[in-house]
């Protein structure tokens, strides 16, 4: 019976429900609507602001290639040049276009609020030149050094070099090729479309508001990527509020001493050698050892803090001052040591002179060496030049006899002076009155004189017996040797 009941249920009952589940209208699938991924945040940029401030000139170039040697070490993504200045050095101003193009970041001039003459050029090699509302550009034309005019042939040759140079720079970039060439060139008629903006006979000078103007179809501004009030303001309108950071070079006391100190070096390396020579050639370690010392390390210090090299020439010079007192109060006599320190030390100081870039290799067939090794050669002209004179033209018992040998006690000269009284020295016993390292004081007789060993050092106290005797000291060795 319960068969029959389903039987009946499944032909009967579940057909029509099946049915009734048929004709009920359904609801349409929804669409699938895809998601829209979260935009990704604009990454932050890093800015370094290099202040190009006052005339053109070497302090200038040393400020400017530190910045670019530490932006490039940074990673930095932008450079920003602060520059307000008349103009400069024709010659600098080409080193700092080619020092600006070994930067690969982004590079930007804000004019803040002049670029005059060499400023201009600087400018022309930047990405985007940026504009403060008072700022001006212009007025290119090259002169001598005292402002004065080129004779007409070479003026005519360098305005024909400048012109090709900021072509060279400027390609893509827009009217920039012509606007700098009409700010070199008087007889230059800048003109677009129908529009003359400048006439021959005059040079070119913008403002701001004229820099900013739109020419040609499509319109292009003619100069200024934009106007802003301060750098804070250009990163913003450039790059957006929030998406930057920004770091200034500063230009400190000590480096800007360091600049002037670098026009002398030649000279200071000069008197830093003659008195490292006078050095060698007295007994002890004194007066001359530490002024040269200094000297040296003023060339050094002076040329490091420039932005001219990294450590590594330094620790090339400590390497060799350790083998220099290495060899005076370990091993005096060998010369390898001492001629291998000098050496590094040399060397050290025309490294640390040349011009060298992060992530550059070292081209040693260039003229990267060349003015380092040119000063370097004066240096040691002008140290034998005054080691000559100090030989032969001072007056012996005034300056000369005081670094030669002496008796401490009673005056006498042991030195050439006196030669034969040393000589009759040669065999005698004596006891070292002062620690030998190498060189000191021993007794002889109730009598001091000065005197160094051969090989290593003596305390005070000990036996010893002269061997022979030099210009300018006795030559002693343990009595027991």
């Amino acid at each position: 019976m319960t068969r029959v009941l389903f039987a009946l249920l499944a032909t009967v009952v579940f057909p029509g429900l099946l049915r009734a589940q048929a004709e009920e209208p359904t609801e349409s699938p929804k669409p699938v609507v895809a998601l829209e991924a979260p935009a990704a945040a604009t990454p932050m940029k890093t800015v370094m602001v290099i202040p190009v401030r006052e005339g053109i000139d070497k302090p200038i170039l040393y400020v400017l290639r530190r910045g670019l040697k530490e932006a490039i070490d940074k990673k930095i993504d932008v450079v920003v040049l602060d520059m307000k200045t008349p103009g400069g050095r024709l010659d600098v101003t080409f080193d700092i276009m080619e020092a600006l193009e070994k930067f690969p970041g982004k590079r930007v001039t804000f004019v803040n609020d002049q670029a005059i003459s060499a400023g201009a050029f600087i400018s022309a090699v930047t990405d985007d030149i940026w504009f403060a509302p008072r700022g001006k550009i212009g007025a290119a034309a090259p002169v001598t050094g005292s402002g004065q005019d080129v004779d007409v042939t070479m003026k005519q040759k360098i305005v024909s070099f400048l012109k090709a140079e900021v072509r060279s720079v400027s390609e893509g970039k827009g009217f920039r090729g012509q606007v700098i060439s009409a700010m070199i060139d008087a007889d230059y008629e800048l003109k677009i479309g129908d529009q003359v903006l400048k006439p021959k006979g005059e040079l070119l000078t913008l403002t701001a508001t004229e820099a900013a103007k739109t020419y040609g179809d499509p319109p292009e501004t003619l100069l200024a990527a934009g106007i802003a009030k301060d750098v804070d303001d250009l990163c913003t309108q450039k790059f957006g509020a929030g998406n930057f950071t920004v770091t200034r070079l500063e230009v400190t006391w000590s480096e800007t001493l360091a600049q002037y100190l670098n026009t002398l070096s030649p000279i200071l390396m000069g008197l830093g050698l003659l008195a490292v020579f006078i050095e060698f050639k007295t007994p002890g370690f004194g007066f001359f050892g530490i002024a040269g010392g200094v000297l040296l390390g003023i060339v050094f210090f002076g040329h490091y803090i420039a932005g001219l090299s990294g450590h590594e020439p330094a620790l090339i010079f400590a390497l060799g001052v350790v083998l220099v007192f290495i060899e005076l109060f370990f091993f005096p006599g060998l010369i390898v040591g001492a001629l291998t320190g000098v050496l590094l030390m040399l060397g050290a100081l025309v490294w640390s002179m040349a011009d060298l870039w992060p992530n550059e290799p070292v081209d040693f067939d260039g003229d990267v060496f060349t003015q380092p090794l040119l000063n370097m050669a004066l240096g040691l002209l002008v140290a034998g030049v005054l080691a000559v004179v100090l030989a032969r033209f001072l007056p012996r018992g005034w300056f000369w006899d005081r670094m030669i040998l002496q008796a401490s006690i009673d005056t006498h000269s042991q030195a050439s002076a006196h030669g034969g009284e040393v000589d009759t020295l040669i065999g005698k016993r004596g006891v070292v009155a002062t620690a030998l390292m190498p060189s000191g004081q021993i007794e002889i007789d109730g009598r001091r004189y000065e005197a160094r060993v051969a090989v290593g050092m003596i305390e005070a106290g000990v036996a010893v017996v002269v061997v022979s005797r030099s210009d300018f000291s006795l030559v002693v060795e343990r009595a027991d040797a």
